[in-house]
C-alpha cells in the first residue's frame, strides 16, 4: 500500500505532471529539464528523484550526463500516467514545450553542438529500444 500512496503523491504534484509531460516526447538530459522549467539544477533533480521513487520515471548515467525516461515497465502505472494526463488541457505544457525547444535552438546552436550531452540516437528510443518517432 506504501508503494501505490507514493505513485498517488508523486502524480498529484504539478511539476512532477509537467516533467512526464515533457517525458513523454522521450528521454531527456537532466539539463534539457532545467531548461523547460528555468531553474535550478538540484530544484529539478529533486523532483526527479520523488518520480523515480514512485516507479513513474528511469534514469542512466551516460558519461557525466543523467538522462530519465517514463518507466513503462508497470503498465499499471503507464495506465495512471495516461489517465492524469489525458485530463489536462494540452495548452498547460505549452511554456515548457516552448522553453524546451527555445534551449534546444538558440543555446545549442550558440555551443556549435548539435545537443547539449550525449548522442542523439541513444537517447531517442524506448525502453525497450524502439526509436521514438521524429519530432
Amino acid at each position: 500500500m506504501n508503494d501505490l500512496i507514493t505513485v498517488f503523491r508523486a502524480l498529484s504534484d504539478e511539476t512532477h505532471i509537467r516533467i512526464i509531460k515533457l517525458l513523454e516526447q522521450g528521454e531527456l538530459c537532466v539539463c534539457e529539464i532545467v531548461a523547460a522549467f528555468g531553474v535550478g539544477q538540484p530544484r529539478v533533480s529533486f523532483h526527479l528523484a520523488a518520480l523515480k521513487n514512485a516507479g513513474l520515471v528511469r534514469d542512466r548515467k551516460e558519461g557525466k550526463w543523467m538522462y530519465y525516461r517514463i518507466d513503462d515497465s508497470d503498465l499499471f502505472k503507464r495506465f495512471l500516467i495516461l489517465s492524469v494526463l489525458e485530463k489536462i488541457p494540452e495548452e498547460t505544457f505549452r511554456e515548457d514545450r516552448e522553453r524546451l525547444e527555445g534551449f534546444r535552438t538558440s543555446a545549442l546552436e550558440a555551443m556549435g553542438a548539435p545537443h547539449c550531452c550525449g548522442s542523439v540516437d541513444v537517447r531517442r528510443t524506448t525502453s525497450t529500444g524502439m526509436p521514438l518517432l521524429p519530432r
